[in-house]
């Protein structure tokens, strides 16, 4: 008998499969399984050890990665917002090149073309204001030279008018007056600003140079990076990436378009308040206006130069003309048709793209008056699927009222 059981249990050391027969045979069975269970335990740790260290490291190296280029957000941004509103024509620009050409030659020429676009307007906007402000500065070097007369209109002002006027000529109206008010500022805060307005330049120069770069190299693999950030959405979010990188596609060419659309808005109605209030280059200065209003606010800058341009020509009435009807041009542009034009396309109340247009000024720049709709549009998306969901089970009945019926 103990022959026999030795035998058994050396039987079913050596065959475990043949334990269900035997009563002790059932305990070695739980100790191989229990070794069994132990070693794919132990296998799965290890795993989840390998996949939590590959995570640590890739977010390691993205953070890096991220805190190396974080300056070149900025253009970054600016060239994947100009690709995304010009895609389709660049697409039908393409299409019409050599086929020689696609690779290099006419990603370089549309970068190009689109380049002379966005920045022929803007400098010569700024050079406008540039040489007015020379102009103003000969004038005034001139008046510097025999007596800075006091305006005409000054005298006429109730109360404090006379006052003023001797002020004005005992300071300004004799020879060399300007030098002397001029020498009593801060030189070390005129200094400041010189600087502030030197690195400011050279700052947003080599962000138009970097995203002419960035843009080029966009046009030339774009169909390449689409697919691969499809493929990188649809493998983290799923298929339900496709509609939201739809929306923010039309949010953006929405966006740019409503730019483009209160620029000649505000230039045309500000052209013609210049031109009724008798001011020379009246074209010219509302071509300046519609472009410095693509950014909300900027146009103010414009007409106030103009007002007080006539102010100093002794056109009163004009100039106050000019501030409340440009204002009120200004209000109708940024308040009404640049949301309007942009609520229409991605579903968005008036009262949303107005908030999310300010907000992203006062939150990221200039450029936030274009993401700024982007992720309110992305959220309202959200938002309706997510309500759309929440009222599809309660709409459907019930199991068991289902069998009931």
């Amino acid at each position: 008998m103990v022959g026999c059981v030795q035998a058994g249990a050396w039987t079913a050391r050596a065959k475990p499969s043949k334990l269900l027969r035997i009563g002790r045979g059932r305990v070695l069975l739980s100790r191989v399984d229990d070794s069994g269970t132990a070693g794919s335990r132990s296998r799965g740790l290890t795993l989840k050890v390998d996949l939590k260290a590959r995570c640590f490291w890739a977010a390691l190296v993205v953070l890096l990665s991220a805190w190396i280029i974080h300056g070149f957000f900025l253009p970054l941004a600016w060239a994947s917002i100009i690709a995304v509103a010009t895609w389709p024509i660049y697409r039908r620009f393409a299409s019409r090149m050599p086929s020689c050409m696609a690779s290099n030659a006419t990603p370089l020429v549309f970068t190009m073309l689109v380049a002379s676009f966005v920045l022929g307007p803007m400098v010569f906007a700024f050079g406008a204001v540039a040489a007015q402000a020379q102009s103003w500065l000969e004038k005034l070097a001139l008046a510097d030279k025999t007596g800075l007369a006091a305006p005409a209109w000054l005298e006429s002002l109730p109360l404090i008018g006379l006052r003023l006027a001797e002020r004005w000529q005992a300071h300004l109206g004799m020879p060399g007056g300007v030098s002397v008010l001029l020498q009593g500022t801060d030189s070390s805060a005129v200094l400041g600003w010189v600087q502030m307005l030197g690195q400011f330049a050279a700052y947003h120069l080599l962000v138009v140079l970097f995203t002419i770069l960035i843009l080029f190299f966009i046009y030339r693999g774009g169909d390449e990076q689409a697919m691969r950030l499809n493929r990188a959405l649809r493998d983290v979010i799923g298929d339900s990436a496709a509609p939201y990188v739809e929306v923010a596609t039309e949010a953006v060419r929405a966006t740019v378009v409503a730019m483009v659309a209160v620029a000649l808005f505000d230039g045309v109605l500000t052209a013609i308040i210049y031109a009724l209030a008798d001011f020379g280059h009246a074209a010219v200065w509302g071509a300046v206006t519609g472009l410095l209003a693509m950014i909300p606010y900027l146009g103010c800058v414009a007409v106030v130069g103009v007002a007080l341009w006539l102010i100093a020509g002794g056109a009163m009435m004009p100039a106050l003309a000019v501030c409340l009807l440009g204002s009120v041009v200004l209000l109708v542009a940024d308040k009404i048709v640049r949301p309007v034009l942009v609520g229409d396309k991605v579903r968005l109340g008036f009262v949303w793209v107005l908030m999310a247009s300010l907000g992203g000024l006062e939150v990221l720049g200039f450029i936030g008056v274009l993401v700024g709709p982007v992720v309110l549009a992305l959220a309202s998306s959200l938002w309706r699927e997510w309500a759309r969901n929440a009222r599809a089970p309660a709409s459907r009945p019930s199991p068991s009222v289902t069998s009931a019926i």
